[in-house]
């Protein structure tokens, strides 16, 4: 009988999670300016969390935490809010016609210009400039996929300079590869071989891309990050040190510049 308890103890189905109270709030920071922060009430949150990224600012609550103590806990981080949306401001404005100057591309911002032309295509030109050429009644939302598919095509290029390298030494080629967006991570690799890689990867500088690439190709070889894996990575990537810690400086940067840039 005994026995019998401990089982049925151990198969007991668990709890429900209470689910997340989501909320906006706006707060003022002085000199007429308000800011719109997601307030979450968390059950699993241990204490008040402020946090800013490129979607914006977000307040994590435990779930009885008192109105008086989330308006103190936001008075005593009022000036850090404000340095941290003004970092993300500085990021860049979003894409728009006629006025965006520059894009990021490959660790630097090259000058822009716009034409007029029937099809929406973005070329290259002198001296490092760019040219936007779209239909004079081309929207924001066509002017974005152009953009996207640019960004997308240029990434596409610089895998053709370093895959002839990488592949040889691989047990398999990777089945595809997928751009995509990401919010944390810069690289994945599907248990099919396919590999994800964020798009803001082509704003960095080549060296960072090509480490995330080799990281990711080298799981083909060790599924994890063993002492063996990162072996595999330093063989073809030795200053991978280097462009990981340049991605943990600048990555909230590129990922929200290409946000805003694509999204508005």
């Amino acid at each position: 009988m005994r026995s019998l308890l401990r089982l049925l103890s151990a198969h007991r189905i668990a709890p429900k999670a209470t689910p997340l109270q989501r909320t906006l709030r706006t707060l003022d920071l002085g000199e007429g300016v308000q800011v719109t922060l997601l307030q979450v009430h968390d059950s699993r949150a241990r204490r008040i969390r402020l946090s800013v990224d490129e979607r914006g600012a977000r307040l994590t609550l435990p779930t009885f935490t008192s109105p008086a103590a989330t308006d103190a806990f936001l008075q005593e981080h009022r000036p850090w809010l404000q340095d941290q949306l003004a970092k993300q401001s500085a990021h860049g404005q979003p894409l728009q016609r006629g006025i965006t100057a520059s894009l990021p591309l490959r660790g630097e911002e090259q000058p822009l210009t716009w034409a007029v032309a029937r099809a929406s295509r973005i070329t290259a030109l002198q001296a490092g400039q760019l040219q936007f050429a779209a239909p004079e009644h081309a929207g924001t939302a066509a002017l974005q996929r152009t953009l996207r598919d640019f960004y997308e095509a240029e990434a596409r290029s610089d895998l053709g300079r370093w895959l002839p390298r990488l592949l040889p030494t691989l047990p398999r080629p990777p089945r595809r590869f997928v751009f995509k967006r990401t919010v944390s991570q810069w690289g994945s690799l599907a248990p099919d071989g396919s590999v994800s890689l964020d798009l803001a990867l082509v704003l960095a500088r080549p060296a960072a891309f090509e480490y995330v690439l080799v990281h990711e190709l080298c799981h083909l070889l060790q599924a994890n990050h063993s002492t063996r894996f990162w072996r595999e990575v330093e063989a073809r990537f030795p200053s991978w040190e280097d462009e990981r810690d340049y991605l943990r400086r600048e990555g909230r940067a590129l990922k929200g510049r290409l946000r805003r840039l694509l999204a508005g």
